[in-house]
């Protein structure tokens, strides 16, 4: 992967005006899509299968009239007087409500088929209305237009407010406090680099990827349900970790070039190198995101692909975009005391002084304290963060009501105005649904179950008890003594459900089932919570898999897995801090608390997974390429710490500016997982990686990296810091001083297909435009040469390059060159359809000799020809031969080429202690 990446660097920094280009592009033409179609987010939270899901989609079809979005007049007379002397005023009002496109219903509060709710001193009414299905279903333009008819039948002896579903919201508020994120990035980034040009090009990158994202979501809204919370938690994602990408990049860049690289060959390496790590690192959050299907909740796995689609378009933009963007800057990125020095030298960099010392840091400091005493260190983060951990016990999940609204908005305002006048339970009824069609006195049942259910414990009082027209359906309004949130209307919600079989039988009814908002809230997060163990054991057991894959150890993902739980433990603990006991409210701008939103725990354990794996990836893997070099596992871990904290550090204090940004907005659904997410960022870069891990790592000593053999061999090697770069960078040295070779190996070896042992050490190189017969009687060593050349076959050691490309870091380049010709094959047809015009890079390999000799002689006499053509465009082709020694077919084929000299012959066999390796004849 690495030697891509480096080409791809080079690429986009060659071709750097035209992908910026391409990328403003993108953003104009999503964004006239957004505008064009015209896309809007929901409100709804719904769970397919659920009871309460189940009730209001029965209600939509058998009692449209109770099925839609419910919205409240709160009226309050400001005299004293009762609300019956404005009878007459509340009624033109509700007549006009009625008039509205959408309104399905506004009765009168004083009908007496649906009488309003009043407070005991008659100064106080509800008057109810029903818009024609749920948000989305009628225009936006209605509630506006409600909102204004009720703010004008204001007088000063009536007042009136509008409340209920119909103000849930779906826009996402955006503040001063997002940009003050972004600034603070900005600031960071400049004190990281020194300089103001190399800060700006992080957060230009990721505003172009978040751009690009959130324009696509609003253009798919126009035909996709979207959840209103997906663009704030994407656009929070995308520039997270946007922003953090692009550091890591441009800081390997900027070393580089302030060690004198050149600028186009420092773009390459950066990418070859700190790429990686960016595309292991995005793809951890992705997998997360993604496997957020494992809950089986449709909003939060359309949340998790819209959010990890952003994460990816991050990734893609900072390894196209950001190299394109490096070029165009050049020199400009070079540390201005660097180019001085190379200017004042001829363009070269001058020898550091031997003598000179290098300069103390902090984090040398840091890491040999924390290490001192490994197991005090690691006592004192458990104890640390057990503290903060244990509130969790007091945190509670709801999805968020009105209540949670801003203070201000008309919809907080007339949720504590009913909670006041009339109780909390009238801001959340339960609607109570039985199937009546088999009864034969649908009133006398309807009374009846209005009856049981009133003798119910958290019941206030029945609102409303009635049949729908076509006397099928009942409904029955409860109002629960508690608010929508509260633990006595949960209790509720159980008792009606565990009385229904009962009524069932008693009253011949059927298809008894509790709904309402509240009852869907209460559904929702009964399901997030039972998903939770299940996604938490998906990401744990995924962090094992990939660290054991990155550092070919069982210790280390051990380690990492324990301090990722570390961190969301102290993140939920702090949560519940801010959110159930109130602490920080006023610098946070929290309006309320109580239950968290109820996504947020299995949100926050899946993007926080990525991050903390992120950090994992880049200080222990650069710690780990030190031991490898060294052995010293105690200097390892120094020497790895001082190298990567500095940038991990940056990459943390941005993430945690840019989600405490998110946390300013008010907006309660979205709070907690920014609150959430920044201390789960704080806490385990700096508690978790930068002290616990290297306490861990000193106190294993050597053992932290073990790993049995035989799964060290089944692993698959996975190329997270670019080792792979010291290979393309030496192949293209050696390329520079024989010339260029389409095939080349050096003390290869590979495992014999089929059978055990081993081929060579190969040594050798052929030449563009070269036919090499392969020779071997043993069929297992000349078939696994021809799967050698073809990518088919990794080598296990040394070197084998097909043209530019190595192998197996890139194996799958060698295989998409490659023609593969079997045994029995149409070798005329076959190299008939090869394309001419891309050959010159090709590798065409032919398994049997005797196949290419049959079809010269039988098939097609112009096949010498074709095959002279291809070889003087540049094609390689290898030819599989079973005997020892030159045969007939050979010699003639050697004979009839246009220029013999491009003949080569090569004996090989499997290896043994006389015969180490293949011999070129």
């Amino acid at each position: 992967m690495s030697s891509s990446l480096y080409r791809l660097g080079l690429l986009m920094a060659s071709l750097r005006w035209k992908i910026v280009g391409a990328w403003v592009a993108l953003l104009v033409i999503v964004g006239g899509l957004a505008v064009g179609l015209g896309g809007t987010f929901t409100a709804d939270i719904e769970i397919p299968g659920t009871e309460g899901q189940r009730g209001i989609d029965t209600l939509a079809n058998r009692f449209p009239e109770m099925g839609g979005t419910a919205g409240q007049v709160v009226l309050v007379t400001e005299d004293g007087s009762s609300v019956d002397q404005h009878q007459d005023e509340i009624d033109a009002l509700m007549e006009d409500i009625a008039e509205v496109e959408g309104v399905a219903a506004a009765p009168s509060p004083f009908d007496d088929l649906s009488p309003g709710t009043r407070t005991d001193d008659d100064t106080a009414i509800i008057a109810q209305f029903q818009m024609e299905g749920q948000t989305g279903a009628f225009p936006e333009s209605s509630v506006e237009e409600i909102r204004s008819i009720v703010e004008e039948a204001g007088t000063p002896s009536l007042e009136t407010h509008l409340g209920g579903q119909v103000l849930q919201s779906a826009e996402v508020p955006f503040g001063a406090g997002e940009v003050f994120g972004i600034i603070a990035a900005l600031i960071i980034l400049a004190i990281v680099f020194r300089s103001l040009i190399p800060a700006f090009i992080p957060i230009v990158t990721a505003i172009v990827g978040v751009g690009v994202s959130m324009l696509a979501l609003v253009a798919l809204s126009a035909g996709v349900d979207i959840p209103s919370v997906t663009t704030a938690l994407g656009a929070m994602l995308g520039l997270a970790v946007g922003i953090d990408y692009a550091l890591f990049i441009l800081s390997r860049h900027r070393d580089q070039l302030a060690h004198g690289d050149d600028v186009h060959e420092s773009i390459g390496k950066s990418l070859a190198t700190s790429g990686s790590a960016v595309i292991f690192a995005g793809l951890t959050v992705i997998i997360a995101l993604v496997g957020l299907f494992i809950t089986g909740i449709p909003f939060l796995t359309v949340m998790g692909v819209a959010a990890a689609a952003t994460v990816a378009l991050s990734v893609v933009v900072a390894l196209t975009m950001l190299p394109a963007l490096m070029g165009i800057l050049g020199e400009r990125l070079r540390p201005r005391r660097i180019r001085r020095l190379m200017a004042e030298n001829e363009g070269a960099l001058p020898e550091p002084d031997p003598a000179q010392r290098p300069r103390r840091s902090f984090g040398r400091a840091w890491v040999r304290l924390v290490t001192k005493v490994p197991a005090l260190t690691i006592l004192a983060v458990v104890i640390g963060v057990g503290a903060l951990a244990i509130p969790i016990k007091d945190l509670e999940l709801a999805l968020p009501d009105l209540g949670t609204e801003p203070v201000g908005t008309d919809a907080r305002d007339t949720y504590a105005l009913v909670s006041e006048e009339f109780g909390p339970g009238y801001n959340g009824p339960l609607l109570v649904t039985a199937d009546i069609i088999n009864t034969t006195d649908p009133l006398a049942v309807v009374d009846e179950l209005e009856s049981d259910i009133s003798e119910l414990d958290h019941v206030k009082e029945i609102q409303l008890a009635t049949p729908n027209q076509g006397a099928d359906m009942a409904v029955v309004v409860v109002i629960p003594e508690g608010g929508p949130t509260e633990q006595s209307t949960k209790d509720l919600v159980a008792d009606l459900r565990d009385s229904a079989d009962g009524w069932e039988q008693d009253l011949s009814i059927s298809d008894v089932t509790v709904t309402g908002a509240t009852a869907i809230g209460i559904d929702v997060t009964d399901k997030l919570s039972a998903a939770l163990l299940p996604f938490a054991l998906f990401v744990v057991g995924l962090s094992l898999i990939l660290l054991t894959l990155v550092f070919r150890s069982l210790w280390v993902p051990l380690k990492a897995s324990v301090g990722y739980l570390f961190s969301v433990a102290a993140a939920f603990g702090v949560t519940s801090m801010v959110f159930e006991y109130g602490w920080f409210n006023g610098p946070l701008f929290v309006d309320v608390n109580g239950p968290v939103v109820s996504f947020m725990p299995i949100m926050v354990m899946g993007v926080l997974f990525g991050l903390a794996m992120d950090y994992e990836v880049f200080l222990v893997s650069r710690m780990r390429e030190e031991f490898v070099h060294t052995g010293d596992a105690k200097h390892s871990i120094e020497r790895g710490f001082t190298a990567n904290a500095p940038v991990v550090t940056a990459a943390a204090l941005i993430m945690v500016s840019v989600f405490a940004g998110f946390v300013t907005s008010g907006w309660f659904m979205l709070q907690p997982i920014a609150v959430a997410l920044a201390v789960g960022v704080l806490v385990d870069a700096f508690v978790v990686r930068m002290t616990f891990v290297p306490a861990v790592l000193a106190l294993l000593g050597r053992h932290a990296w073990w790993l049995p053999r035989w799964l060290n061999r089944l692993l698959p090697t996975v190329d997270v810091e670019g080792e792979g770069l010291a290979g393309v960078l030496e192949h293209r040295r050696w390329t520079e001083e024989h010339g260029v070779h389409s095939l080349r190996l050096e003390d290869a070896v590979a495992p014999l297909l089929g059978e055990k042992g081993t081929l060579g050490p190969l040594t050798g190189a052929v030449a563009p435009g070269s036919l090499l017969v392969v020779r071997a009687p043993d069929s297992a060593a000349r078939a696994t040469f021809l799967g050698l050349v073809a990518g088919r076959v990794a080598p296990v050691s040394g070197v084998l390059a097909v043209h530019d490309r190595l192998s197996p870091d890139d194996i799958g380049a060698v295989q998409a060159q490659a023609h593969w010709i079997g045994a029995d094959a149409p070798v005329a047809r076959r190299l008939e359809q090869i394309d001419g015009r891309r050959v010159g890079r090709s590798v065409i390999v032919i398994g049997e000799l005797e196949d290419l000799a049959h079809a010269a002689v039988s098939v097609d006499d112009t096949l010498v020809e074709r095959i002279d053509a291809l070889l003087a465009r540049g094609a390689t082709i290898v030819v599989g031969s079973r005997a020892e020694h030159a045969t007939d077919a050979e010699r003639r084929l050697h004979a009839t080429l246009r220029d013999p000299r491009r003949m080569l012959a090569l004996s090989v066999q499997r290896s043994t202690a006389q015969t180490p390796e293949g011999a070129l004849a």
